[in-house]
């Protein structure tokens, strides 16, 4: 399927960002200094007293600029109303030279006040806010002091105003109702998660319904909607032993108890439970050190049959656990290759930070329409960035193919080799009713940014292309411009955090099996989602999860081809220099092969000189593709990911349910098992990728640090290799590579560190 002429291009922009005190070069620390000033109209409305009598008492204001009216109802029945609301009218739509605000009760009017914009004061933080004031309310002709006082304050601000995120903002004047909480601004932080460690090492005194027969026992675990299981413990007896870990992903604060229970599996597929036991997550130990915490009996409890107020009874039969709340391991949420964080769930455990991260959301562009109001097309748009646990929305922009935002967050940076998500979503939860409720917010588009793509202290302006992938296609839905500008507060910590671990210790301690890391992340975004869902307004399921790309480890022929076109294009250098070395030895260059011979002469006469020219060369061929470096950092690559030209084929199994749909059960089941094993093969040739690019991008300048750091050691090592003769060289690296195992440890060396943090072509992957 062929994708017609479309830009998919990173283009660099110039906005007015920091009110046009700030160029791509220059380091400012000011508030809001990376998007565009937006100014408004602020009114904030906190009480009145003195109105007339009109018990029940329900006075409402209304404030009106132009052609946009925000109305607010008061908090509770007193005849003193308090409303606490501030409105939010965008300057560059005011057409109006006057503020008229009006004060109704139960549609009977009751005052008014009207403002001269022109004569509105202006604030800008870090000022004190205004101190609301009173003012005595107008009846129909002009007269003060009849109708009561309203206490207000208005001033002229800009989004950096702390009012900003909670006000009611003119253009989403058509939103009314509990719809409105939806269209502002939030900042969420995801729950601490844990994993929790249930090791089950036996039973003792088991008493089966059947005594009869040998029981044929499992343990399951159960933990809020996740219910896990042992294998059968291949001891039939009454003291069955199993020793095997079963994991769970938790979230603070625990509000479900873990609940296990002895099953034993009868005749015809019968199960009978022998007994449960209960406990609460509070109670467990907290694990940092890879030190098994201390094993406990519990008792197992089982109704009485027959008895309707399902007391429990406890019997002698009792289960040995080891359960523990394992801290020192990074939960996973995201994909390891574009993951926004390593750190341990323990705090105590985090390096500390060596930067800040700052986003710009501007505003963007060409949207399509993503549903139908009133016969025409509309879009809803906003956006929402995840860096770490810090996620952060946009408010709404109503009814807008070219929204502006205007928005700046910041994030504390605790590794380089990070990625911060920006995904930009269409509102659905805008006009109320139950339709509403089950309506799901369309992705418009996604963009990664990995931050040891970027320099330090410089701002980065462009303007990312939004694409979605479809069963019918590629399409650009738009474009997103993006300011961006890591702030590193120590260049050493910085250059140092490359040497050190990807992930906590404890992952190389005790590792996680591979099984055990896709289980315990379908589990970690299963409960972010449901959290996030909780919150006010809430994140939608299908936003989370598009922004932590579940699925994305499904089977995609497409996907399996992109990655290896990727291994043959990081092999490549391996090609080009075969097909140089075939020149030389057919000598189509009569002087380059002399050359050539005379060097090979050299470095057999002279082998200590073999590695130093081994590096130098390595020095010098990075220095001469410093001017070719990326000038920009990457972004979502439609021909690296071979969605331009895909069968259409080959999108409709990519986006067929699993398992699949076929009608044809054993067609499906063949089908499965293909799909299970050709997505597996995937994976290991997407890793495969993975580490070769990152071997060529050692001196490719994708990482202008971590090339850096590279072309220092080869000069380091070309001085070193020459001064120390190869001979002690070989028998030193003999020795090491042969030292006795107390010697040696199992965290990752220095090399092994560094070369993990390399970047590789994984966040271009769409």
């Amino acid at each position: 399927m062929s994708v017609p002429n479309i830009d998919f291009s990173l283009k660099e922009t110039s906005p007015n960002i920091g009110g046009g005190r700030v160029s791509g070069s220059e380091k400012l620390t000011s508030s809001f200094d990376l998007v565009e000033q937006l100014h408004f109209l602020y009114v904030k409305m906190v009480r009145a007293k003195g109105l007339p009598d009109s018990p029940p008492p329900d006075p409402f204001v209304e404030v009106k600029v132009g052609n946009y009216t925000g109305t607010a109802k008061p908090l509770g029945n007193s005849p003193d109303p308090e409303w606490n609301q501030v409105f939010a009218f965008a300057k560059d739509r005011i057409q109006a030279l006057t503020v008229e605000i009006t004060v109704t009760d139960k549609g009977i009017f009751v005052g008014k006040l009207s403002f001269d914009i022109p004569d509105v004061p202006s604030r800008v933080p870090p000022d004190s806010p205004l101190a609301p004031q009173w003012y005595s309310l107008e009846n129909e002709d002009g007269r003060k002091g009849e109708r009561g006082e309203l206490m207000l304050a208005i001033w002229m601000g800009t989004q950096a105003d702390e009012v900003f995120p909670d006000a009611w903002h003119s253009d989403a004047a058509s939103v009314t109702g509990e719809s409105i909480v939806n269209t502002r601004s939030k900042v969420y932080i995801s729950p601490r998660l844990w994993y929790l460690r249930v090791n089950i090492i036996q039973a003792q005194d088991l008493v089966p319904m059947n005594n009869n027969r040998a029981p044929e026992v499992y343990v399951r675990a159960m933990l809020g909607h996740m219910v896990l299981r042992s294998r059968f413990s291949p001891d039939k007896n009454l003291n069955p032993a199993w020793n095997e870990d079963v994991m769970f992903v938790v979230a603070e604060p625990f509000d479900d108890p873990l609940i296990l229970s002895v099953v034993d599996k009868l005749a015809n597929n019968k199960e009978e439970v022998i007994g449960t036991c209960s406990i609460h997550l509070s109670k467990v130990e907290k694990r940092l050190l890879p030190i098994p915490v201390g094993a406990n009996w519990y008792n197992l409890e089982k109704p009485v049959q027959g008895n309707t107020n399902n007391k429990e009874v406890r019997f002698a039969s009792r289960l040995h656990l080891r359960v523990s709340l394992d801290g020192g391991y990074h939960v996973l949420d995201e994909s390891i290759y574009h993951s926004s964080d390593f750190r341990a769930t323990s705090n105590l455990l985090w390096p500390p930070a060596i930067g800040v991260l700052e986003l710009g959301i501007l505003n963007a562009s060409d949207l399509l329409p993503m549903k139908s109001k009133d016969g025409r097309g509309t879009t809803d748009a906003y956006c929402v960035a995840k860096y770490g646990p810090k996620w952060v929305r946009t408010r709404t922009i109503v009814d807008s193919f070219a929204p502006k935002w205007n928005e700046q967050y910041t994030w504390d940076v605790y590794d380089p080799y990070t990625v911060i998500t920006i995904g930009v979503f269409d509102n659905c939860h805008l006009q109320g009713g139950s339709n509403t409720a089950d309506s799901m917010d369309q992705r418009i588009g996604k963009v990664r940014i990995r931050l040891s793509a970027l320099n330090s202290d410089r701002i980065y302006t462009l303007s990312y292309p939004l694409i979605v992938l479809e069963p019918h296609g590629v399409k650009k839905t738009g474009e997103i411009q993006l300011s961006v500008r890591f702030t590193c507060a120590s260049t050493w910590n910085l250059l140092q955090s490359y040497t050190q671990p990807l992930f906590p210790k404890m992952h190389y301690l005790i590792p996680l099996s591979v099984y055990q890391i896709e289980s315990l992340r379908h589990q970690a975004t299963h409960t972010l989602s449901l959290r996030l869902h909780r919150a006010e307004p809430p994140l939608q399921r299908e936003v989370v999860e598009y922004m932590l790309d579940v699925g994305s480890n499904a089977w995609s022929l497409r996907r399996g081809r992109a990655n290896l076109e990727r291994l043959l294009a990081a092999l490549n250098l391996l090609v080009e220099a075969w097909k140089w070395f075939d020149k030389i030895r057919k000598w189509k260059n009569p002087m380059s092969t002399m050359v050539v011979h005379l060097l090979y002469l050299f470095l057999i006469l002279f082998p200590e000189n073999i590695l130093p020219l081994i590096f130098l060369m390595c020095v010098i061929y990075g220095a001469s593709r410093y001017r070719k470096r990326p000038r920009h950092p990457p972004h979502m690559d439609t021909k690296l990911s071979l969605v331009e030209f895909v069968q259409s084929d080959d999108l409709d199994e990519e986006f067929d349910t699993f398992p699949t749909s076929k009608a044809d059960i054993v067609v499906r089941k063949r089908y499965d098992r293909l799909r299970s094993i050709a997505g597996r093969m995937m994976i290991i040739v997407g890793d495969s990728a993975t580490q070769a690019e990152r071997l060529s991008s050692m001196l490719s300048w994708r990482d202008p640090r971590a090339t850096s750091l590279f072309m220092a050691f080869c000069s380091f090592a070309c001085i070193g290799f020459y001064v120390v003769p190869f001979r002690l060289f070989a028998l030193g690296f003999g020795i090491f590579s042969m030292r006795h195992p107390r010697l040696r440890i199992t965290i990752p060396s220095l090399p092994q560190n560094f070369f993990r943090r390399l970047p590789a072509r994984t966040d271009s992957m769409i």
